[in-house]
Formats: structure tokens, sequence, C-alpha cells
């Protein structure tokens, strides 16, 4: 597999006479939580289903611009819920679908080089192993046997779960649009939703570029933009764009034979093999929410670069074949914000998922879909996700990718 920024899946393109005057459901927002949605409301029988995405392709957003790993490390409970039910789906796709996805189980493997923080790790751990995930408690000397090459100097424990692995977001895309559309749903490209239309504390629909589409429910699941659009309908949401780069390298030698995506958590510095080579990505201590999405040289070659090859000597041969940057969706608790929205009746969203929405978007476009038609979620429990427990204090996801 090769994960590519600039990849694209094609739907059918939007004109005067394509767009319909109506649904049932509108979805906004073409990348993997938008279209699994669009699938799991059709397949629910909740009548006609329309997915709207500005992009002339779909899943040329945030998903397309991901690493594509996914994973039950986190140190929330209702994260690892939603990994628990979301996972199956990523990895059985093919079997229960009929369409190609590539997925690889090489497992992801936190490194943790701090003594304070590894009691956090330790316990997350704990968490984890309750709800029925394979961690494992490794030393240094295991984290080595794992990743040949990796510096583990004063390394003090490593988490890792054999089950956590990567696949491609673009086929993951595709595939549910493929779905979407068997089981009845449209979707169009090339329409830009302007604003969501409301009136007397309920959705009427949504304003595009092309003309009104009626509908009484509509789906926010626009990534980076979803405040932007939540906006129009006088809801705030308490998310920002946050700009991450990730890079692709050539083949050099010393390249790790499995594909474990390896995180070092001092430096939130992440790379996996790709290819013949390795991606890599870093968070940046001083980022700043913005929509810009050219690549920060500096930071690449002050600090990017420096990390890499700090953690992962063995770069220091490699030449950089690709560049870009991505857009995260950030929350003050870096959790999403699932669900609808008090005081607004026809409203849903999907947003927020700070980093984590590839893999968790196909166990919410399902929980969407049981919103909708059972009335509340019942595949996992997500009433601690909604938009109104910023209200009070919330407890942060400390894994963040």
């Amino acid at each position: 597999m090769y994960v590519r920024y600039d990849a694209q899946v094609t739907s059918d393109a939007a004109d005067a006479r394509s767009l319909p005057a109506g649904a049932d459901v509108v979805v906004v927002g073409g990348g993997a939580v938008g279209v699994s949605a669009a699938y799991h409301l059709a397949a629910a029988g909740v009548g006609s289903v329309v997915l709207l995405e500005r992009e002339a392709a779909l899943g040329t957003g945030s998903t397309g611009r991901c690493a594509g790993g996914f994973r039950h490390q986190f140190s929330s409970r209702v994260n690892v819920e939603l990994s628990l039910a979301s996972i199956p789906l990523i990895t059985g796709f093919s079997a229960t679908h009929g369409l190609p996805l590539d997925v690889v189980q090489d497992g992801y493997l936190f490194v943790v080089r701090d003594a304070e923080t590894w009691p956090a790790f330790q316990a997350a751990a704990g968490m984890q192993r309750g709800l029925g995930v394979p961690v494992e408690l490794l030393d240094a000397a295991g984290a080595a046997r794992l990743v040949p090459g990796l510096t583990v100097d004063g390394v003090v424990g490593a988490t890792y779960c054999a089950l956590d692995g990567i696949a491609d977001p673009s086929g993951l895309t595709l595939g549910y649009a493929t779905a979407a559309r068997r089981a009845g749903a449209t979707v169009l490209t090339g329409v830009s939703v302007e604003r969501i239309v409301t009136a007397a504390g309920r959705v009427e629909g949504v304003e595009t570029d092309r003309g009104r589409v009626r509908a009484p429910v509509v789906v926010d699941a626009a990534g980076p933009w979803a405040g932007l659009l939540a906006r129009t309908a006088g809801v705030d949401l308490p998310l920002e764009p946050i700009p991450r780069v990730v890079l692709v390298t050539g083949a050099f030698p010393g390249v790790p034979v499995r594909r474990t995506l390896v995180i070092d958590a001092a430096s939130s510095f992440y790379f996996h093999r790709e290819g013949d080579g390795v991606l890599m990505g870093m968070g940046d201590p001083g980022e700043q929410p913005s929509f810009e999405t050219r690549v920060d040289e500096r930071f690449v070659a002050e600090e990017l670069l420096p990390t890499a090859i700090r953690v992962f000597p063995a770069l220091a041969e490699a030449a950089i074949a690709h560049r870009w940057v991505g857009l995260y969706e950030m929350t003050p608790d870096r959790h999403p914000i699932l669900g609808r929205v008090p005081g607004l009746d026809g409203l849903l969203l999907a947003d927020g998922f700070s980093g984590h929405g590839f893999q968790h978007a196909p166990i919410v476009g399902k929980l969407l879909a049981e919103i909708v038609v059972d009335g509340a979620a019942r595949s996992v429990d997500i009433s601690s996700l909604g938009l109104d427990r910023f209200a009070s204090e919330t407890e942060a996801e400390a894994h963040v990718v």
C-alpha cells in the first residue's frame, strides 16, 4: 500500500439536473466519516440519503492526507470502545462488502522515555486489557527486538498491541462510497454547502452553490471545516484546524521490515514502513490553528528530521520523496463531538476527531444511523461525547498522535 496525499476517489459530478430538491438525510463532507455515514444510513433504510462534497473528488481533505493508522491504544475508555467496535469493520471490510481494502496488522508500539510518564501508560494498558485488548508491556530490549534499529537509550518501557495496524484511507473511502450507492444513496461532488437552513429550532435542509436541498436531518461531517458549517446554523463547535506535516522517504538501507507504527511518546514523532521507505510525522509544539496546508520547511529541517534521525538513525540515509500537510480537527479534550445538537432538532455532529477520524469512521457512521433510526446510539455508549459536555470540565485523551 502507498498512502498518497493526493489520493482521489471519484464520484458523480453534480449539475443542476442531478442535485435533488429534497432528501430524508443530507450528509455534508466526503471524507471517511461522511461516506461511512451515507452508507450506514442508506443501509438502515432511512429513506433517501444525499452526500455532498465540495471538492471534485471524495477523500481529498484530511482523509486523503492521513497516515491510515488504526489502534486500540488510547488513554480514554470511550476511545478504546470506539476502536473495539470500528476496527473489525475495517479488517472485515472486504469480506463484508466484496470490495478491496489493503489492511496490515503489524501493531502500534508506543515508546516511553520519561519515568514520570510511564505509570500513565501502564494504567492505560491496564484499562485496555480490562476491555479485552491484548496489550503487551515491553522493556527497552523488547522494543529493540520488535523494531531493529530503533534507538532505545533511555527507554523506560513500551506498550504494544499486535491488533493495531494500517489501512488504505482512499480504499476505505472508495469502498464506502460504492457501498453507499449500492444501498441507494446519492453521492455528489463539486457541490459546496454554504449554510444549514433552519427555522423554529429545527433543520430544514442546506443551501448550496447549486441550490437548496430540503431535508429534516443534516449530518455535519465536514472535518476541519465543520465548525464553519455549524456556525451557519448558530452552533458553536469548540474545534480548531491544526496543520500536521507528513513525509515519505524513498528506499534506504535499514528500512524496517515490519510495518509496525512506532510512536516516540515524548516527541510525538511517529513512523512506519511505507512501500520501500518510511512514512513519518510529528506534532509541532508551537502549532497554531490554521487552514494553511503549505509545508513549514523550517520545522521539517530543524525539528522533525533531527528527531527522526535521533529515534531511528537509519533515516539519516533516507531521501524525502513526498511531503504534504493535512489538517487535524482538534477539540479541547481531544475527543470527537458526536450526536444531536441540544435545542436544534435534525442536526447531527460527527466532528472533532483530533487525528482519529479515519479509524473511527466505520463505527461512527453506524452510530449516526442508529440515532436516526432508533433514536439513540446503541453499539457504543457515546453519551460522554455530546456537544453539551463542554459546559463542564472534561477528561482529555492523552495518547494523541
